[in-house]
C-alpha cells in the first residue's frame, strides 16, 4: 500500500523492481496532485468506473492512475522521462 509516498508491505512481500516502479509512478501522481486530491480523484473515478462496469476488478483496472502505472511499470526509466499528468495522456 502506498500512502502519501510511503510504501507499506507485508514482511515477506516481493518488492521487485517492477512493483517498486509501479508504486513510484503512483507517488509521482500523488506529488503533482498534492496528495489529498489524488485520493479524492482516485476514489471518485473508481466509483464512476464501478457504475460503468459493475465489476470491482474491472473498475480498478480502468482507473486512469492504474492504467498509467500498469502501462509503464516495466519501463524502469519511465519516471525520468514522465511528463506531468501522465495518467491523463496517451
Amino acid at each position: 500500500m502506498n500512502l502519501f509516498g510511503v510504501l507499506f508491505a507485508r514482511k515477506n512481500a516481493n518488492m521487485d523492481p517492477i512493483t517498486l516502479n509501479h508504486e513510484g509512478i503512483h507517488t509521482a501522481q500523488m506529488k503533482e496532485l498534492l496528495y489529498v486530491p489524488f485520493y479524492i480523484l482516485y476514489g471518485v473515478e473508481y466509483l464512476l468506473k464501478l457504475l460503468k462496469y459493475f465489476d470491482g476488478h474491472e473498475a480498478y483496472k480502468n482507473i486512469s492512475f492504474e492504467r498509467e502505472a500498469y502501462r509503464y511499470e516495466r519501463d524502469l526509466q519511465y519516471l525520468q522521462s514522465r511528463k506531468h499528468y501522465g495518467q491523463w495522456r496517451k
